[in-house]
């Protein structure tokens, strides 16, 4: 007769099965690559399957080790299900969140939002990881992605927790060398600063003015995949970025940069996008529901009015509109 399996040895194989590695398995899950292959041998005794293929360089799921993939994650999410039920009713989550978002976003703004959220809910164990892509929410084993950005898949669930724009912006030192554009139709005549981050297709700026959707195809010397090192490149005179105004909004206040051709914008709001509903899991629900309230008291919002859309008092250069209040954080 077999034993049944420990369910932290089922957890191991489902994480060496979704890494296809043993020691990237060891690096999620904090322990050594000795100690993953120690649980999966044993749980191949348990089981009397041979669940795994090793290589030199990747690991492969066996015909046998498919189903049991499956089952394991099947009773892993029973499991989580009803500790999760459990840690309701007790009103207090527990247990690890593994979050992500995109580099400059989740370092300045999600990753102080989940310190203040573990202050008040010790019981979480917050795990931040940030990509310069759109992460896979549930095929990657994320609880909760945090994203600026409003193209979502429709199998996920999304909220949105604060309203954002990304906006066309320069240094005073480029306008004066390189002139201020006066229409969308000038920009690829110009010096852009491209980004590749996440959901932004490479040198395709789609803009926004009223009820008016366009698309420019733009380019330039320099271009990143992080959106710090193309606001630094703007700040220094080296072009014209789109970036989200949680981004530059210091900047644009004390007039290191100015906003170019202010009636256009693009949406960019800010989502909390998660695999499952949230009243199947009090940690997600509780993390969620912080984040409403923190963004509501720490980022200023900023809608478009009347077809004229976002400045900054006292910029005082060529091109710049009507001035309201920009998004801030509080230190």
């Amino acid at each position: 007769m077999h034993k049944n399996p420990a369910t932290d040895d089922l957890r191991v194989f489902t994480v060496v099965v979704r890494k296809a590695s043993f020691g990237d398995a060891a690096t999620e899950l904090g322990v050594s690559p000795a100690y993953v292959s120690k649980r999966i041998r044993l749980l191949e005794q348990e089981l009397a399957v041979k669940l795994l293929h090793r290589t030199t360089r990747r690991v492969a799921v066996t015909e046998e080790g498919e189903r049991v993939f499956h089952w394991a994650q099947r009773i892993l999410d029973d499991m989580d299900q009803l500790l999760q039920e459990v840690a309701i009713t007790r009103r207090e989550p527990r247990g690890q969140l593994r979050v992500s978002s995109s580099f400059g976003f989740g370092r300045q703004i999600v990753a102080p939002a989940l310190s203040r959220l573990v202050e008040q809910h010790p019981g979480l164990q917050v795990r931040l990881e940030v990509f310069d892509r759109l992460v896979d929410v549930a095929g990657e084993g994320f609880d909760l992605d945090v994203r600026v950005g409003d193209e979502i898949a429709p199998h996920l669930i999304a909220r949105r927790l604060a309203d954002n724009h990304r906006v066309l912006c320069a240094a005073p030192a480029y306008l004066e060398s390189h002139g201020t554009p006066r229409t969308l139709a000038e920009l690829p005549s110009h010096d852009c600063l491209v980004i590749k981050e996440r959901d932004h297709p490479f040198g395709v700026w789609r803009l926004r003015s009223g009820a008016v959707d366009e698309t420019v195809k733009v380019r330039g010397p320099l271009s990143a995949n992080n959106g710090e090192m193309v606001v630094q490149w703007a700040v220094h005179g080296r072009g014209i970025a789109l970036r989200s105004l949680w981004d530059v909004g210091a900047h644009l206040r004390a007039g290191r940069l100015v906003q170019v051709l202010p009636d256009w914008y693009q949406e960019a709001n800010v989502w909390a996008v998660y695999p499952t509903r949230l009243d199947r899991s009090a940690k997600v629900r509780v993390c969620v529901e912080f984040l409403e309230a923190y963004f509501r008291t720490e980022w200023g919002k900023v809608q478009p009015q009347g077809g004229q859309v976002l400045d900054v008092q006292g910029a005082g250069s060529a091109g710049v509109g009507p001035a309201v209040a920009l998004p801030f954080i509080k230190k």
